[in-house]
């Protein structure tokens, strides 16, 4: 088999929380950049810290449960938090480019926050936070 199986379940409970917290982050933004009318930039602030603190207990308790090492949890937190802020500067820039530079509709970033920015994370997650 291409993907082992080890890897296969990680991308099925991913995909599942993942995509929960995704959507979740989606929301937050959403409410605050368009119906709110929240600068975009500080919608995209406020959706990454209301959903960095849960992302960290569901996929280092659930998505990535079994995979690499365990034994050293502060180093994992701490690379979780590097993870996230990359992937916090990859949204942010996409909300820059989208709805701030191009002046275009501060949900059309939502896009590429949906369907780029999570699998990037699950690849840095997967291989440097709760890899070998």
């Amino acid at each position: 088999m291409f993907f082992s199986s080890d890897l296969v379940r990680q991308i099925v409970r991913y995909s599942i929380s993942g995509g929960g917290l995704t959507l979740f982050y989606s929301g937050v933004y959403w409410v605050a950049a368009v119906p709110m009318g929240i600068d975009p930039l500080v919608a995209n602030t406020a959706a990454f810290l209301a959903t960095v603190v849960i992302g960290f207990f569901v996929h280092s308790r659930w998505s990535f449960a079994g995979h690499g090492r365990r034994d050293r949890p502060v180093r994992a937190s701490l690379l979780f938090l590097l993870v996230n802020l990359a992937g916090f500067a990859l949204n942010s820039f996409w909300v820059w480019l989208i709805a701030v530079h191009w002046a275009l509709s501060p949900s059309l970033p939502l896009i590429p926050i949906i369907f780029v920015t999570p699998w990037v994370s699950f690849y840095l997650n997967r291989r440097w936070t709760f890899g070998e």
